[in-house]
């Protein structure tokens, strides 16, 4: 199959990795050169922009963009992706936005003729690097089925989850609980140890207890108790206290759209953007830790 990959980061470059070796013609653009290099020297061919990737003769066209503001330019603006592409090419954006700006998009699409899919993913970059990452689903379910060979080259677990925008749905609101969960455990853990108990021992009766979640048990964020844990690694790679940051703010948005309250998911906000502050941004999320220890 020919496919379109626009936006080769941490995430998407592995991603379109597994495309190729999976056996698929991969028409790459990336605004960073070593990274369409990267892929080039893999088999990809390179595009100069994101109009040009859509105008070749491809039958899937996946974006990992950073923000929002990068979808709606790379797809919306005067030289995107909906200028150039072709009536049949399924669109597949798999950035992290917000629901309403994956509507508003993939309705514009739909009004030209183009399907389009939202499908943001979990799994971090160890999962884009190993094809073994979740994909959150949102579109036309027939259309979901079509794109299943292709996500299945990237992801382990499939998952659709409702109309468009749902699968952005999915994903920020697993992210909120998640920086929530984390920002427990870290607080849960740095009590007992500053109360007299051994770390490695107090995660042991919370992870065998009514305590234990995967922030505890997968994702430790005191050093040593879970040695391939970023705490373990000063912090270093995993997913970033920044990009918490973001998807926290998605849900905040998000909620203030509905009208519902996110009471946690906000004072969670509140902690990583305090914490970005001091400069911890580049740190893992798990770090947040940090902010509660006194040593």
């Amino acid at each position: 199959m020919n496919i379109g990959f626009i936006g080769l980061g941490n995430m998407g470059a592995p991603m379109a990795l597994n495309l190729l070796k999976a056996g698929h013609k991969v028409h790459v653009y990336d605004l960073l050169e070593a990274a369409v290099q990267t892929l080039e020297a893999a088999g990809a061919q390179r595009q100069a922009s994101p109009a040009q990737v859509a105008g070749q003769e491809i039958d899937i066209l996946i974006t990992m963009l950073p923000a929002a503001v990068h979808v709606k330019k790379v797809y919306l603006g005067e030289e995107g992706v909906l200028a150039a592409v072709g009536k049949h090419v399924l669109l597949i954006d798999s950035s992290t936005i917000d629901p309403q700006t994956a509507r508003e998009v993939a309705a514009q699409a739909a009004a030209q003729g183009n399907a389009m899919l939202d499908a943001p993913v979990s799994g971090g970059t160890g999962g884009a690097q190993a094809g073994t990452l979740t994909f959150m689903v949102g579109g036309d379910e027939a259309v979901f089925e079509k794109a299943r060979p292709v996500l299945q080259a990237m992801g382990k677990n499939i998952v659709y989850c409702g109309g468009a925008g749902n699968g952005q749905v999915a994903k920020v609101a697993n992210n909120m609980l998640l920086g929530i969960s984390m920002i427990g455990a870290a607080e849960a853990m740095n009590l007992g140890v500053s109360l007299g108990m051994d770390p490695t021992i107090l995660a042991g009766i919370i992870n065998t207890s009514s305590g234990r979640c995967w922030s505890t048990e997968v994702y430790n964020p005191y050093p040593g108790v879970v040695e391939t844990a970023p705490a373990s690694k000063g912090y270093a790679g995993g997913f970033g206290a920044d990009l918490m940051l973001k998807d926290l703010g998605l849900a905040t948005e998000a909620a203030k759209a509905a009208k519902v309250p996110v009471v946690l998911g906000a004072a969670a906000q509140q902690l990583y953007q305090t914490f970005s502050t001091q400069g911890n941004g580049h740190l893992d999320f798990s770090a947040i830790i940090k902010f509660f220890s006194t040593k």
